[in-house]
């Protein structure tokens, strides 16, 4: 009934005004808009979580500048392909001519080596490389090659921007315009999105081919609960590089942090199974270790770290032994976020009162005019006392006092509330 090309394909932006989201990047006056524009292009990588429209802007990009364009994908793609690629490239140069674009999808795929096959065509100019990935580029992106090329991070879709491509779809898409469909509740299409625009569109598309399908009417009308039962029916497959990559990974984080080590062991085996990056997986562990364990459990953090160094030395598929003692260790330890929320806490501080002034006492004082200045003047040095310690203030004068780091209800920060409350309890109030 509804096309065999997916409504993300159909609905594909042509160039950069009717592309949607990133304004920081693409908006008026925004960094790449005038790079773009200015026609001289470096190489860069597109750092950002799926359906953001990564592809799609390199595709812009090169149609703009009326340049070759080759695309491929890290995961079927080896050094041969990319050599070939660059030979290509090379043929198509001209005189005075730009160079082509090769845009690399899922480029933290590559491997060190067919990343070091791209290194001499990038620096000698014989291409413009376009990067995507999903994962953080200074982890995953040989050095060489990260110096070369600039890198900028997009978005997901906040919800007014997905709820404007919502409304796109149903006015401009030959096949949806058909119907009459009223969206009388649009929060779980929303929310099963989570930013990603291609997730949108294939929740809408696959609700109203359902609905249409039982109701054998034009007037369609959809709410939260029809897209809750047609979606969730019909996403049951694991697969690493589409729809279920980041909902498994948020079910293995959510029962890690809520303690249940066979959901955690669960969800690990179906990343397994679908055969995702080991590293992704030890990466996610290492963030839950700190965020929500902490100093609960300190050694967390250390075990994190030494799965993490460990699947890089023994491999795959013994490493799933290692991911799996590290997922129950993080599962069974006690929680806290509290170094979370202090770091969260003096954040919002700092954004609200901007950059205060460092008191003088504590200010580093190297030169004559500094110590003239009362740079350092006052300043007890802590082990100058009994008990290594002696109540001072480290806060600017606007906000002394405020304590950020509250410490969890748990065996481990209960003692340390216990000594700051009888270190500080002139200052800080740690009950």
């Amino acid at each position: 009934m509804l096309a065999n090309q997916p409504l993300a394909d159909r609905l594909r932006p042509r160039n950069l005004d009717e592309f949607s989201g990133q304004e920081h990047l693409v908006g008026k006056n925004a960094v790449l808009r005038r790079v773009i524009e200015s026609g001289n292009l470096p190489s860069f990588i597109l750092w950002g979580p799926p359906g953001v429209g990564k592809t799609t802007l390199a595709w812009i990009i090169a149609n703009s500048l009326k340049r070759p364009f080759f695309h491929l994908s890290a995961v079927h793609s080896g050094v041969k392909d990319v050599r070939e690629t660059i030979e290509k490239a090379k043929k198509q140069q001209f005189f005075n001519q730009p160079n082509p674009i090769l845009f690399i999808d899922e480029i933290h795929r590559f491997n060190k080596s067919q990343q070091d096959s791209l290194l001499s065509s990038v620096e000698q100019g014989v291409i413009t490389l376009i990067g995507a990935t999903t994962e953080n580029p200074s982890f995953e992106v040989i050095s060489p090659l990260l110096s070369r090329c600039q890198v900028y991070v997009m978005n997901p879709l906040n919800e007014e921007e997905l709820t404007l491509l919502l409304n796109k779809a149903l006015k401009k898409d030959i096949y949806l315009a058909k119907f009459d469909i009223e969206i009388r509740e649009n929060e779980a299409l929303l929310r099963i999105s989570g930013g990603d625009v291609r997730k949108l569109y294939n929740a809408l598309e696959l609700v109203v081919s359902s609905e249409a399908d039982e109701s054998g009417s034009e007037k369609l009308i959809i709410d939260n609960a029809k897209v809750l039962r047609h979606v969730q029916k019909n996403l049951a497959i694991y697969d690493k590089s589409g729809e279920q990559h980041y909902d498994i990974i948020s079910a293995f984080i959510k029962s890690m942090r809520g303690s249940d080590p066979n959901a955690a062991v669960y969800w690990l085996a179906r990343m397994v199974e679908g055969g995702e990056d080991p590293k992704f997986i030890a990466r996610r562990m290492l963030i839950l270790a700190a965020e929500d364990i902490g100093l609960a459990n300190p050694n967390a953090l250390l075990l994190a770290q030494s799965c993490f160094d460990a699947i890089n030395v023994i491999g795959w598929p013994e490493s799933r032994i290692i991911l799996s003692e590290t997922a129950v260790y993080l599962a069974t330890s006690p929680k806290s976020n509290a170094s979370y929320m202090a770091i969260e806490n003096a954040q919002a501080i700092v954004r609200e009162k901007g950059d205060l002034s460092v008191p003088l006492h504590i200010r580093n004082a190297p030169t004559k005019l500094m110590k003239d200045l009362g740079y350092h003047k006052g300043y007890k040095y802590a082990h100058d006392f009994e008990g290594n310690f002696t109540q001072d203030h480290f806060l600017p004068e606007e906000i002394n006092g405020t304590k950020f780091y509250e410490p969890g209800l748990n065996p481990k920060e209960e003692e340390i509330r216990k000594r700051m409350k009888g270190l500080w309890k002139d200052i800080y109030d740690y009950e």
